[in-house]
């Protein structure tokens, strides 16, 4: 069942997230440490009155309803996604998936450059992830990549869409590559922009000794020791971080921006990448939902599933990957080449791991590039 859906968070909800604004306790912090030590106390301050005085929701909320909303209950799960149809001839379906910090607004400034592109346009789907922003929260385990693959085939299935593109980063990858492997007669092809850290493609013996996949495996786990500490919290223990931040704006503020800020293409400056409003839309779209946990609890249900390919796993429809400067590890080209048949491969000149948000035009550029040359059988 699909049913239409509008956002419209009740005023005294908005109201109450801006008094705890502005009860914040706040924490002392060395003078001169910015963003060594985690999140910029000054800019977090700074950014906090803008949230609580001049931040409006409500325009948000126009900016998400101007596009049509919809919630698919796919058995148990209740799934929330747009879906803009383009107007223009032979547009293409295209699936695209967000992760985490981020959410499906990620994907609003990239939606005017794929759905009405003289070259090529789509008719896009972009669901949040189960556990995510307004879709529903699993109430069991097991609802790692695969198990999200499957509902999304079964939505593009119940809208008609028999065969589509899959696009997607971050967690958004992880999930597109399994609905490549699951369902190869109906994906066309496979856009990504991120390879998860958990990839292990099926190798030879000989193949794992190899000098360029070892380098990427040390860089892999030194980045991990200094950058890593959030993954392997969310992993383990996600409840009872998920206690602070579903309670603290200001904490929940805190833990997301802080990879907005470290993983985008920014020169120092968060603020070169995202405007505030794109920032508190985000955090205030998990606040709202109470999301917090059931999306860092993907985590914990990724680590018993993760992307360790077996013989016959390789991924067989064409494969695009866009490679950010700015991106978090990524692996080497001839590593990915070992389970995905990689036909396009880009390394652009500015962004990082948000590139939807970040680098809309570059990355739809891409995606267009890719789907036009590349993929065939719509």
């Amino acid at each position: 069942m699909i049913e239409r859906y509008k956002v419209d968070i009740p005023q005294f909800e908005i109201d109450a997230l801006k008094a705890r604004i502005k009860n914040t306790r706040w924490p002392d912090e060395l003078d001169n440490s910015e963003w060594q030590y985690g999140t910029n106390l000054s800019y977090l301050k700074k950014l906090s009155k803008y949230w609580a005085f001049d931040f409006n929701w409500r325009k948000v909320e126009n900016q998400i309803n101007f596009y049509p909303n919809f919630i698919a209950t796919i058995g148990d799960s209740k799934i929330h996604f747009l879906h803009i149809k383009s107007e223009k001839k032979n547009a293409v379906p295209l699936l695209i998936t967000h992760g985490w910090p981020g959410s499906f607004l990620e994907m609003l400034k990239i939606i005017p450059y794929l759905n009405s592109s003289d070259e090529l346009a789509f008719h896009l789907v972009i669901p949040s992830v189960y556990g995510f922003g307004f879709s529903g929260k699993p109430k069991e385990e097991g609802s790692e990549y695969g198990f999200n693959a499957n509902l999304w085939h079964q939505l593009m299935q119940e809208l008609g869409y028999v065969k589509y593109g899959v696009q997607g980063g971050d967690i958004g990858a992880g999930i597109s590559i399994k609905l490549a492997q699951y369902y190869p007669n109906n994906v066309v092809g496979l856009h990504l922009n991120y390879i998860s850290g958990s990839f292990e493609p099926y190798l030879k013996e000989e193949e794992k000794l190899r000098k360029e996949i070892r380098e990427y495996k040390d860089y892999l786990k030194e980045w991990s020791a200094t950058e890593g500490a959030y993954e392997q919290m969310h992993s383990t223990k996600p409840l009872t971080l998920a206690y602070g931040l579903n309670d603290s704006p200001i904490g929940l503020c805190a833990w997301i921006i802080e990879k907005f800020q470290a993983w985008s293409d920014n020169d120092g400056d968060i603020e070169n990448c995202f405007t505030k409003d794109e920032i508190l839309a985000n955090v205030s779209l998990y606040w709202f939902t109470q999301t917090i946990h059931s999306s860092i609890r993907m985590y914990r249900e990724i680590s018993t599933a993760p992307l360790k390919f077996k013989e016959n796993d390789y991924v067989q429809v064409p494969v695009a990957f866009a490679k950010f400067p700015k991106e978090i590890p990524t692996p080497p080209r001839e590593y990915i080449e070992k389970g995905l048949n990689i036909v396009h491969w880009s390394e652009l000149p500015k962004g990082g791991h948000f590139a939807a948000l970040e680098q809309p035009a570059l990355l739809a550029s891409d995606i267009i590039t890719f789907f036009k040359n590349h993929c065939i059988g719509f």
